[in-house]
């Protein structure tokens, strides 16, 4: 083989092998930082891991919003119209935030099955709904109803 086709040879294999472990390295990284969302029947069902930070969503349920005395603890339930998921936070609830209403939670699932919420974000009008949360309820067996708003067949 020629020097020169030589030397280009293993110029490429360097350059390959790199780019190979800087990629896997980044993927490596970024794996502890992705929120993977999860339904609540998927949660309750024990699919989710307990203590990794993930994403959930669904529709408040009317009546569940519970209010600690003397503490910013709020407590409620989501639901995706298969299970209930019960919540605690001590985050400020934006001002869309209610029951009846859809919102996506980013929290840490506890050992006792309570999804412990570090961010809520609620819909900004009558008609959006998150992604993750339109596509799980459209998939869902039964009628699921947000303030009237129909999600599913």
């Amino acid at each position: 083989m020629h020097p020169v086709r030589k030397q280009r040879l293993i110029f490429v294999l360097f350059l390959v092998f790199f780019a190979g472990a800087a990629a896997a390295l980044f993927g490596f990284a970024l794996r502890e930082n992705i929120d993977l969302f999860y339904p609540p029947s998927k949660i309750v069902a024990g699919q989710a891991p307990v203590d990794k930070q993930i994403r959930a969503g669904g529709c408040v349920l009317p009546g569940s919003i519970k209010r600690i005395e003397n503490s910013m603890t709020k407590n409620f339930i989501v639901t995706d119209g298969i299970a209930n998921l019960a919540v605690t936070t001590d985050v400020i609830l934006p001002d869309l935030f209610g029951e009846g209403e859809s919102a996506v939670l980013t929290g840490k699932l506890n050992g006792d099955g309570v999804f412990v919420a570090t961010q809520v974000l609620a819909k900004h009008d009558e008609t959006y709904m998150p992604p993750e949360v339109a596509d799980n309820l459209n998939t869902a067996d039964h009628v699921k109803t947000c303030k009237g708003l129909d999600y599913g067949t």
